[in-house]
């Protein structure tokens, strides 16, 4: 078995990410937008992604799935890690709360203080699903 390899795709790759969401089913979709970061875990093809799209001060973390199969693995504490790493700058995003502990092992921490484009998104997602707000600050 080939190595697992995680790589920052360029944009013009992005709906790559966006296949691999639909062959697993999920409802998920790239972030479009100038300077959006769009990471993924493969080997022959993609097992994980995840998107950071810039906002105030630092970016927003969406899109975070790992096929089913591949799983338990640690492929999405790994994509996580070098992600954030890599903007050195704060990262926002919204979670069910049951996913808390796989970000928090990633230095995400709770109660943020939301810039002022997530604020709103926040309040509309958890009208619809119990979510919580978690931010990584570099050090």
């Amino acid at each position: 078995m080939s190595e697992l390899q995680y790589k920052l795709l360029s944009p013009e790759r992005r709906p790559l990410i966006d296949k691999f969401y639909r062959a697993h089913g999920s409802a998920m979709r790239t972030a479009k937008g100038d300077g959006v970061h769009y990471w993924v875990a493969r080997r022959q093809e993609i097992l994980g992604a995840l998107n950071l799209s810039p906002v105030e001060h630092g970016y927003w973390l969406t899109g975070l799935f790992v096929a089913h199969p591949e799983r338990g693995q640690g492929i999405a504490g790994r994509l996580l890690n070098l992600a954030v790493h890599h903007t050195q700058s704060p990262v926002w995003l919204f979670c069910h709360p049951e996913l808390m502990p796989l970000y928090q092992a990633s230095g995400f921490q709770a109660d943020p203080a939301l810039p002022e484009s997530l604020i709103d998104k926040f309040q509309r997602y958890r009208q619809n699903k119990p979510l919580i707000a978690l931010e990584y600050v570099p050090l």
